[in-house]
């Protein structure tokens, strides 16, 4: 299918065109039809598969249309998304896709001062693109009304949960009206989230693609034993061995990120961290060098990382282990998209083997370790893998929520 087949208007058919898109994703090609048919939509989908324009494309032609005759300055439409990252980059999709329509976007997010967006408001805005945080401060101040919302986008749902946001999203989600399009986007369905989306669905089409315990076969896994005063001296072997010029490389911790990007800079790489406590200017300022390869390694928290979208990248770092199994597929599809090909490399000390089995039996796949390097696992932790080894392993769903409860006790705190 073409996107020319999608029964789209001439003006996004001349951006989608001027963007390089020809033939629609999977998720675009089942979601737009129903969203312009004005359904409800549940789509479960993972980072890359092509979700932002999925809803951007379809909403811009609904108000356009909705509204060609109109100029009333109320928000008709609300995307609420859980980054400062990630918000910027769906309102650069909209941007892109809406140049040839008189379409008004806005996004809002925290960490930065509130006036601009206060008297961007006030000159009118037709889709707003929002963090929980922010929105609802400036709703609680009168700057805000969510009274003529007709379309409303709940996009990483799955993520709000991680970072706690999930009881701002349902404060938020009473003060829209009660006749709306909603349309709700998760890469999982927990619990909370499915019951989430049974409470402000109205007989939503389901869309399903990609489901997350999958990892692109364009994407060579492997795995490095190490132990974990070493993995600084295998990251910047491995750099200057594969002759990486740019790559992006996972933490568990603020701290941690931190540490890596100063270490790798006294060994002369060029490398910037983006995490939750850095301001929104130095993180913009990271990920604009990052994607313009003035940076060579960018260091990230997951958290941080969710809105980063960057074209060519060939390999991916898994510098921690991450705890949660779903987390690790997130991680590696920041590479290897548009079935290009991307390596994704993984550290595992002495304490990370029980997640990499956790990671084998999501995937349902055994990764490759790579054994001839030159920091491998010293004997007293390859004993404590082996003892990993032989526990019993739990079940799939006590295995999650085991893993569930190590997250929330200390994933916001660390991200």
């Amino acid at each position: 299918m073409l996107f020319s087949e999608l029964r789209l208007i001439e003006p996004l058919l001349k951006a989608v065109e001027s963007e390089g898109y020809q033939k629609p994703t999977p998720i675009q090609e089942k979601a737009i039809p129903s969203i312009l048919k004005i359904k409800d939509l549940l789509g479960c989908a993972q980072t890359g598969t092509g979700k932002t324009a999925a809803f951007a494309i379809p909403m811009l032609q609904i108000l356009h249309m909705r509204h060609l005759k109109t100029n009333k300055k109320a928000i008709k439409a609300l995307v609420l998304t859980p980054t400062r990252e990630l918000a910027i980059q769906i309102q650069e999709s909209f941007n892109a896709y809406g140049k040839n329509l008189p379409v008004k976007n806005l996004v809002i997010f925290g960490g930065v001062g509130q006036q601009p967006q206060v008297d961007a408001l006030r000159k009118g805005v037709d889709i707003l693109v929002a963090t929980p945080g922010r929105l609802l401060d400036l709703m609680n101040q009168g700057y805000i009304s969510l009274n003529d919302i007709e379309i409303f986008v709940l996009d990483e749902a799955d993520r709000m949960l991680d970072m706690g946001f999930i009881h701002d999203v349902k404060r938020i989600v009473a003060k829209l009206p009660a006749q709306r399009q909603t349309l709700f986007f998760s890469a999982t369905m927990p619990t909370e989230i499915q019951k989430l989306a049974n409470t402000i669905l109205k007989d939503p089409v389901m869309v399903e693609v990609t489901p997350v315990s999958s990892t692109a076969d364009t994407i060579t896994q492997s795995v490095y034993f190490v132990d974990k005063p070493d993995k600084r001296k295998l990251l910047k072997h491995l750099l200057d061995e594969l002759n990486i010029d740019h790559t992006l490389v996972f933490t568990r911790t603020k701290h941690g990120a931190d540490r890596i990007a100063r270490d790798l800079a006294k060994d002369g790489i060029k490398a910037a961290a983006i995490h939750g406590d850095k301001s929104q200017g130095a993180r913009q300022r990271a990920l604009n060098d990052f994607k313009d390869r003035t940076l060579r390694v960018l260091v990230a928290t997951d958290i941080a990382a969710r809105g980063i979208d960057i074209d060519d990248l060939t390999h991916v770092f898994n510098y921690d282990l991450p705890n949660i199994p779903e987390t690790y597929v997130h991680r590696i599809g920041r590479t290897g998209r548009a079935g290009a090909n991307g390596t994704a490399i993984s550290f595992v000390d002495g304490e990370e083997n029980e997640y990499l089995l956790d990671i084998h039996k999501l995937i349902k796949r055994t990764i490759p370790i790579v054994e001839n390097h030159p920091y491998p696992l010293s004997w007293q932790s390859m004993l404590a893998n082996k003892e990993v080894q032989r526990k019993p392993q739990k079940d799939s769903k006590a295995g999650a929520k085991t893993n569930q409860k190590k997250f929330h006790r200390r994933g916001n705190r660390n991200n």
